[in-house]
């Protein structure tokens, strides 16, 4: 009778793939990167299969790894989720969470992916609206959690993020130096929108607002599309876009901060546990850096996976 696979090993094996580098996945299982490699060796030899391929520098998948992981991703959910059933401590129970559209497009899935996988038991409920009508429904008790905008003087939050509110352009068009300058941004209400408008009107630059959208890929588009300026959180630049300055004729702008609010009167050991996840998730998130070769052009950092297939030497 063959042996079975083993779940250590195999759940290894999918966080080389989730985190595109042995490096990084050895980090993240808290293990050496030797000791991940013996892992990967000692797989390829149970299932009597290569998983992995030279290519250049890097390692790929091989296709019986694409099979493998298929049935590998099954195989430890299963084993969590029936490890969970006999867990009488494991937390249960459904938390309804809201986000700005724009804060679940960058920072929702990988956080709910990372709790989900350690607690198969809870059902989180995603609600994606603009932070005012988040609070009201938290008002409502329609939510439980809310990610908001922080903004003390409107709503009670406690401060989870803070990274740069940039200026930025289409880096293929010159739609920065026209006067008035055409704006892409949220609603009349949208804390952005107004640090914008008054740090224009600070230096005197005329404006007019063009595009009013609460979707933030509404908003990127037309930036891109060389419609209009927009501001932007440094994690939300995308290739393409050039950041401007001071030099430019446009002034600083203060941090923009994620809060949080907790409704009171939820389980507070689950509650507890999903909002120091989403806090510490998203503390250990690094900010997007500029590229190199040009001070003007973002570049994403730290990639998770430059492909679902290709990894960083063993």
């Amino acid at each position: 009778m063959a042996a079975p696979l083993d779940i250590d090993q195999l759940r290894t094996f999918i966080t080389i793939v989730d985190m595109g580098s042995f490096t990084r996945a050895a980090d993240e299982v808290n293990k050496t990167q030797s000791a991940v490699s013996m892992q990967m060796r000692r797989l390829e030899e149970r299932v009597g299969k290569a998983l992995f391929e030279k290519n250049g520098r890097v390692n790929r998948l091989t296709g019986d790894g694409e099979r493998l992981l298929a049935y590998a991703r099954k195989l430890v959910r299963l084993n969590n989720e029936t490890l969970a059933a006999f867990d009488d401590e494991a937390l249960a129970g459904t938390i309804r969470i809201g986000t700005p559209d724009d804060y679940a497009d960058r920072y929702m899935p990988d956080i709910i992916a990372r709790f989900a996988k350690s607690n198969p038991n809870v059902e989180l409920s995603i609600t994606c609206e603009p932070s005012k009508e988040l609070t009201d429904k938290l008002n409502r008790n329609e939510l439980d959690i809310a990610l908001v905008t922080h903004n003390p003087k409107v709503r009670n939050s406690i401060m989870v993020r803070s990274e740069p509110l940039l200026w930025v352009t289409s880096l293929a068009h010159a739609v920065h130096t026209e006067s008035p300058v055409p704006l892409a941004v949220g609603r009349r209400n949208c804390d952005w929108r107004q640090l914008g408008c008054a740090a224009l009107d600070s230096v005197g630059r005329e404006y007019s607002v063009l595009f009013t959208s609460w979707s933030s890929t509404v908003v990127a588009s037309a930036v891109l599309a060389g419609l209009a300026v927009s501001l932007l959180p440094e994690s939300a630049l995308r290739p393409g876009m050039r950041i401007l300055t001071s030099a430019d004729g446009y002034p600083p702008l203060p941090p923009a901060e994620i809060g949080m609010i907790r409704r009171p009167g939820v389980a507070t050991v689950l509650m507890d546990a999903i909002t120091d996840h989403i806090a510490a998730s998203l503390d250990n998130m690094t900010s997007a850096e500029e590229a190199p070769d040009s001070p003007s052009v973002h570049k994403s950092s730290r990639k998770r996976a430059r492909s679902a297939q290709m990894f960083s030497s063993w």
